[in-house]
């Protein structure tokens, strides 16, 4: 498939692919008669997974070189697995810090709407609301 298809069907731009090419993330494609890259469909698989890589926040260095062992080899497995466990440990401590962000918020939010509540019972009932200023009680001269 041309790069156009590729960037369609991936979600990623032409330039971000020529990029990731150009840097090792992508093997270098080949080439058609017209000299255009032409990409396996099997290419999708591996950038969908760069992709989660991408948005669990692995930098593109650590991509890089996990892209590198993986042209290796069956070699450098071990060493894959430890990379992408470490990067896991990241991840977890992640979702962990956004876990705790999440109770702050909702404990917030709920005092939020607890406002609202308590300035609805303000609002509706009468023995609680607010006479204007200067406003006289009926005997009171």
């Amino acid at each position: 498939m041309k790069i156009g298809e590729l960037a369609a069907r991936s979600g990623l731009t032409a330039h971000t692919l020529r990029y990731y090419e150009r840097i090792g993330l992508l093997p270098y494609a080949d080439r058609n008669r017209s000299s255009h890259r032409d990409y396996d469909a099997s290419i999708l698989t591996w950038i969908g997974f760069l992709t989660r890589l991408k948005t669990t926040g692995m930098p593109i260095r650590e991509m890089v070189r996990y892209a590198a062992l993986r042209n290796d080899g069956p070699a450098t497995e071990t060493e894959r697995r430890e990379m992408l466990e470490r990067h896991r440990a990241r991840v977890r401590a992640h979702v962990d810090e956004l876990q705790e962000s999440l109770l702050v918020l909702d404990a917030k939010i709920s005092g939020y709407a607890g406002a609202d509540e308590r300035m609805q019972a303000h609002d509706t009932e009468p023995s609680l609301r607010r006479k204007p200023a200067g406003a006289r009680t009926t005997g009171a001269r």
